[in-house]
């Protein structure tokens, strides 16, 4: 067994980058942002319960104006993406930023404003519509930022993922090379995580499952550096807290290498998912217009 292992190649500053880059991660984990969201649409379902007002009355009607008026400043980003005389308002992350809070707080007004009860079956189609756009584009921002630097960064390539990465294979494979088992199953994880799959259902299948493997996969090299971390601690005379220190420099530095074949790839799968989203969404707009329309029209003529 080499002398130099895993703790001198990864240095202790490599170690504290990798686990502010996880928190980092965790932070901008998409269940927080679901849980903000949750946590408005509890409000709003709070302020529809109370009783001071109707939809048609002087307060629930402006509930539904503000509402309407923010849905229709959602079109602002996409005039500012195609029309050139836009392109020098402002940079676009903010048309999107302003883009995402319209599209999260008018309908939140529009639910307020309707007490979540519909009145009609024009009112049904109408805030259905709405809640089918507001529920595609909470799905669209999650791979929107799958495929793009943050959430208002440029759009990434897959050459930009693999940078990223930091970590080669054979930069993981020197740093693991006292450890034969642990580089023979990364390999084999890593090829069989990018192999291309003629089927959509395979490929479908594989992305799905991929997260388990990878589980397995770090499971069996954490049982594997154990073992020999072990063995190197009793011909070495390690101390309990060395031993620990070096065998979670190592599985930290199998965890990450794992999580950036899962990046790459998945990043191609996200892709095609972004496409086929903006294929629905743009008609579930279309859907949510009309049907406003209609119901804006139907509220002041009858």
């Amino acid at each position: 067994m080499q002398d130099t292992l895993v703790l001198d190649a990864l240095t202790a500053n490599q170690v504290r980058a990798s686990a502010n880059q996880s928190n980092g991660r965790r932070q901008a984990s998409p269940w927080h942002f679901l849980a903000g969201v949750g946590l408005l649409v509890l409000l709003a379902w709070l302020i529809g319960r109370w009783e001071g007002f109707e939809p048609g009355s002087e307060l629930g009607y402006n509930l539904g104006l503000a509402g309407g008026i923010m849905l229709l400043l959602l079109f602002l980003y996409p005039l500012r993406k195609h029309f050139r005389f836009m392109h020098g308002l402002g940079p676009a992350k903010y048309w999107f930023a302003l883009h995402m809070a319209m599209g999260i707080f008018g309908p939140l007004f529009i639910l307020a404003h309707s007490r979540f009860q519909v009145g009609s079956v024009n009112a049904a189609v109408a805030l259905s519509s709405m809640c089918l756009v507001a529920g595609s584009g909470i799905i669209g921002r999650f791979i929107y930022t799958k495929i793009h630097h943050g959430l208002y960064g440029r759009r990434s390539s897959l050459d930009d993922v693999r940078a990223r990465s930091g970590l080669s294979s054979r930069e993981v494979q020197s740093k693991l090379a006292f450890a034969p088992k642990v580089e023979e199953a990364l390999s084999r994880f890593e090829a069989m995580a990018l192999q291309a799959h003629a089927n959509p259902l395979a490929g479908a299948w594989a992305f799905a499952v991929l997260w388990l493997r990878a589980r397995l996969v770090y499971g069996y090299c954490a049982r594997e550096l154990r073992r020999l971390y072990k063995a190197h601690a009793r011909e070495r005379d390690w101390d309990r807290d060395k031993f620990q220190r070096r065998l979670k420099a190592a599985n930290r530095l199998v965890h990450t290498y794992l999580h950036r074949i899962r990046e790459v790839a998945h990043f191609s799968t996200y892709e095609r998912l972004f496409s086929l989203w903006h294929v629905l969404h743009v008609p579930l707009v279309y859907m949510m217009i009309l049907s406003a329309i209609a119901h804006v029209v139907a509220v002041h003529m009858y």
